[in-house]
This record gives structure tokens, sequence and C-alpha cells, in this order.
């Protein structure tokens, strides 16, 4: 299962990433995007490619 990570202190809560992926991995909670469904994510790298803060890394 990918480990999606999300750095809270970069995080800049512009949710760019929500709206970029295709499997809804990411909820917005107090204005951060937090990875709740990790295992649906499917290794695209659209939010670590969109996110213009970095704060999001996907490992296998």
């Amino acid at each position: 299962m990918p480990k999606v990570i999300v750095d809270q202190e970069k995080c800049n809560g512009d949710g760019l990433c929500i709206s970029v992926c295709p499997t809804n991995v990411f909820d917005f909670i107090n204005n951060k995007a937090v990875p709740k469904r990790p295992q649906d994510c499917i290794l695209c790298m659209a939010c670590v490619s969109q996110c213009p803060t970095q704060a999001i890394t996907v490992e296998e």
C-alpha cells in the first residue's frame, strides 16, 4: 500500500491536491489536507507535482 504523507507544517491548505487526486485520497480537516484513504492511491503523483509548497510525499 502506498504511504501518502502530508507535512502539516508546509501545507498551505489551498486544496489543490484534493482537486487533482483522481481517487479522493485526501480530506480537508482543519484547513489542511489529510490522506484519509491512502489505500486508494494509484501512485499517479498528481498531488505531489501540483502541491505548491512541496508538502506531499508518496512512497511505495
